[in-house]
């Protein structure tokens, strides 16, 4: 065995150290894709039942969205059917109430003057 042989058998030792040192860390990264792999398909087994519940909840939110929608509606055409109604009352009895107060005032007003004697006028 020459000084070649040697030198050889120490590089294939050292080369052979090397790829047993670097080995671990990717031994290492292999676990680790290992539990990211394990971790994303958990979530992906966690998800499908969650996005069918959400999916209810807003078939749900919906129906009750269209339930008041309708109510709002019927809230709106009551409230236009109290104040034509409301008009129409002011119409029918506001205006002949008015009149009517009008008329008694004046004739208050007509008794009250005519009992008052008539001590500040005088005639031209």
């Amino acid at each position: 065995m020459s000084g070649g042989d040697i030198a050889g058998l120490i590089a294939a030792g050292v080369f052979a150290l090397l790829v047993l040192l670097l080995a671990v860390p990717i031994v290492k990264l292999g676990k680790v894709f290992d539990e990211v792999r394990t971790a994303i398909r958990s979530i992906s087994d966690g998800a499908t039942p969650l996005m069918d519940e959400v999916t209810a909840t807003v078939s749900t939110t919906n129906q009750q969205l269209k339930k008041v929608d309708g109510i709002s509606s019927n809230v709106s055409d009551a409230s236009a059917n109290i104040s034509a109604l409301s008009s129409l009352v002011a119409a029918t009895v506001g205006s002949p109430l008015i009149k009517v107060a009008a008329f008694s005032y004046g004739v208050r007003s007509a008794f009250a003057n005519r009992r008052k004697p008539a001590a500040g006028r005088r005639s031209r």
